[in-house]
């Protein structure tokens, strides 16, 4: 069976894992053919190598003309169903996304279509979610698997103020997974990189025993020093099921 291991070591974010996935051999022209469908003019990935404390990692960043929309899932839903990606990318685009409305719905106590997105539904955070969705579904793998989350410290600001890190929608989101703290004082996993490892792949103590077809590091903003700012992506073949599946 061919999988993905996933190693949140840094912590996940839509950008991190973009750039996992171009550094283990998915063309950017494949995520920029399925970003083209949701119709954001002026909507760009780009992609370049990095260095992150010594390690050589793929950054990809989203460009885009200013927005201010703040979109309903109903509106995110509706741009990725007549965008004509195909049924599969569709499906779990739009359940990463649902999934991240039901967490800020919780979060705000309102109903699931009165979230109103904010960062998560910009231009930005919509590339990174139908991005990475039909990067994995370019690998052709069966399973991606996720290990320990690495969730980062300290606070961030957002649109509802200055929170403690994990966020509240991301810790929502992680319930039933295994974190841990390690690394500079930053949010290293985003509501974004937890909805899509939550809803795309299932959790593994350790990585399985693999037969290693290749292996690749996203890069995401900033070099602290003595930390490799890195997510790793191996793809290999497994006989056996992996052990510890959450």
């Amino acid at each position: 069976m061919r999988v993905a291991y996933l190693d949140p070591c840094s912590g996940v974010s839509g950008d991190l894992l973009l750039g996992a996935l171009v550094d283990v051999g998915v063309s950017v022209a494949v995520l920029q053919a399925a970003v083209d469908t949701l119709g954001v003019e002026g909507l760009r990935l780009s992609a370049a190598t990095v260095l992150r404390h010594g390690v050589t990692a793929t950054k990809v960043d989203v460009s885009y003309p200013d927005q201010h929309e703040h979109r309903r899932l109903s509106d995110i839903a509706a741009m990725i169903e007549a965008g004509g990606l195909p049924d599969g990318v569709r499906r779990r685009a739009i359940a990463v996304f649902t999934r991240l409305a039901e967490a800020e719905a919780a979060v705000h106590e309102v109903a699931v279509d009165e979230v109103r997105f904010h960062e998560v539904g910009a231009a930005d955070a919509l590339a990174d979610v139908v991005g990475a969705v039909a990067g994995l579904d370019a690998l052709a793998v069966a399973r991606l698997l996720v290990g320990p989350v690495n969730l980062g410290s300290g606070r961030v600001t957002c649109a509802h103020g200055t929170l403690p890190v994990p966020a509240p929608a991301t810790a929502g989101l992680l319930e039933g997974w295994s974190c841990y703290v390690a690394g500079p004082r930053r949010e290293l996993t985003t509501p974004t990189g937890a909805a899509l490892v939550t809803t795309l792949g299932d959790q593994v103590a350790v990585m399985p025993a693999l037969r290693v077809e290749r292996a690749g590091h996203g890069a995401a903003d900033g070099d602290p020093p003595g930390w490799a700012n890195v997510l790793r992506l191996v793809i290999g073949e497994t006989e056996a099921p992996p052990p510890g599946t959450s």
